[in-house]
């Protein structure tokens, strides 16, 4: 049952807003705190999010860009959206790339020969019919591979660079078959990038540099990079067969899914939530990122739940494609451009669902210093700090445009030992933090709709 506290605030909801409406002056950790209290105290007396992910990714299993899973998945949202009485309930067209991995494999030949797990890397190519087999040079940077480069002519390149931080790492996925490609290999492997393993594999999109050849490349597990480094340390020969079956398919439709709480007073002036609502072609998408849309729309719904309305109106995106091209939040930009300045605030939801610890923000200080008292407001469940900076692949186009920009910012400690991997599963979600995600996502967005400024630019 609910704790009387929470009960009180609820029976409250109406009453406070009038309340709050008529204290228009004052700073707005005063004027917010009673809403703010109420909207956390109902977020946290059940499992809704969880509840709702769990569904969603029994239902619909992986939503990678191109595939029925993605679409089928999508008509689930747009139906269960509707269901939760939302306003403006609909889908944007947006073309995506259908990248379709195949069978792969790789195997390790000499010295010994055994199986390694291994996952081809988002837009990689193919390997000729019956694969490569090549003897590894292992590299460690991309300057060791400048000063290997006699010895790569030939070869399989493998990086095996360990994990410091994902921007710092990701550069060897994202970059390194083109890398390996100017020194003449035949193909490229990395080490998976994560700071921890049980010998499973992650993916990620790689890209091509369109002056040198392209290569196939994939991922290998943290083990097995290790293993093959510490063969080669001991100078015995290693080769490994590759064997991928990648290609790229023509563009195909999608969609980004939207739905709005429509505001009182200025319903033309809006605030955006949000996450992405595609995944890889591994795991189910819970953390990355049905997770995201999940609490994002579940902020929407208890708002409405609460009989809260803002004055501005909140909406809440489902981006379609961000694994692969961003297509989403560039279809999203497209569509909306002429109500640039109509749009308040970009949040985005897309570092997983855990323990929140607060947001980012990007925008001038004036716009910090409401978004600190916002912050204030969410201490009680030690979540309000504001980062330094706030944003994400899918508001990347929107913030761009001048448009504030805000990232829920969670305890990712264990993130990325699952991110872009078979693991990726529900089970790997708290549905106390999931709600707790859910108070944060609804705060912020409710009091910025809300208050009777616009929040500066």
């Amino acid at each position: 049952s609910l704790p009387r506290f929470a009960l009180g605030l609820l029976l409250l909801a109406p009453a406070l807003q009038t309340q709050l409406r008529a204290q228009s002056n004052g700073p707005i950790a005063t004027r917010y705190r009673a809403t703010a209290d109420q909207i956390i105290a109902a977020a946290l007396v059940d499992s809704a999010a969880w509840n709702k992910l769990a569904r969603f990714t029994d239902y619909s299993g992986s939503r990678f860009s191109g595939t029925a899973a993605l679409e089928r998945g999508i008509d689930w949202v747009l139906a269960e959206l509707r269901k939760d009485g939302l306003d403006n309930v609909h889908a944007e067209p947006a073309m995506v790339p259908h990248w379709v991995r195949g069978s792969e494999s790789a195997t390790l030949v000499t010295p010994r020969v055994a199986n390694l797990p291994m996952l081809g890397l988002g837009g990689s190519i193919g390997t000729p019919k019956g694969g490569i087999t090549a003897d590894v040079m292992v590299v460690t940077s991309f300057e060791d591979l400048t000063a290997q480069a006699a010895q790569a002519r030939g070869k399989i390149v493998l990086f095996d660079v360990p994990f410091t931080n994902y921007g710092a790492t990701v550069r060897y996925r994202s970059g390194g078959a083109s890398a390996a490609a100017k020194v003449g290999a035949l193909a490229a492997l990395v080490r998976s990038v994560t700071p921890y393993s049980m010998r499973t594999p992650h993916t990620g999109a790689m890209n091509y540099d369109s002056t040198v050849a392209k290569i196939p490349t994939a991922a290998i597990t943290v083990e097995d990079a290790m293993m093959i480094h510490r063969m080669a340390d001991r100078g015995e020969r290693v080769s490994v067969r590759l064997e991928m079956e990648a290609e790229t398919l023509p563009d195909v439709p999608s969609r980004n899914v939207i739905g709005e709480i429509r505001g009182s007073e200025k319903p033309d002036e809006v605030v955006v939530l949000g996450g992405h609502i595609d995944s890889w072609d591994v795991g189910v998408g819970a953390m990355d990122d049905g997770g995201g849309v999940v609490v994002a729309w579940e902020a929407l719904k208890l708002i409405k739940k609460l009989g809260l309305t803002p004055r501005r109106t909140i909406r809440v995106v489902g981006w379609t494609n961000e694994e692969t091209g961003g297509r989403g939040g560039l279809a999203y930009r497209d569509a909306h451009r002429a109500e640039a300045d109509k749009h308040l605030l970009m949040i985005e939801a897309d570092g997983g669902v855990f323990a929140p610890l607060g947001f980012g923000f990007s925008g001038p200080d004036s716009a910090r210093a409401v978004m600190k008292q916002i912050g204030a407001l969410l201490a009680r469940i030690s979540a309000g700090t504001v980062g330094a900076s706030g944003g994400g692949a899918d508001i990347g186009p929107m913030t761009q445009l001048g448009i504030p920009g805000a990232s829920l910012d969670v305890d990712g400690t264990r993130y990325f030992w699952y991110h872009h991997t078979d693991a990726d599963t529900m089970d790997k979600l708290d549905p106390l933090e999931m709600q707790k995600c859910v108070a944060v996502m609804a705060v912020l967005s409710f009091i910025v709709a809300d208050m009777p400024e616009k929040l500066p630019r």
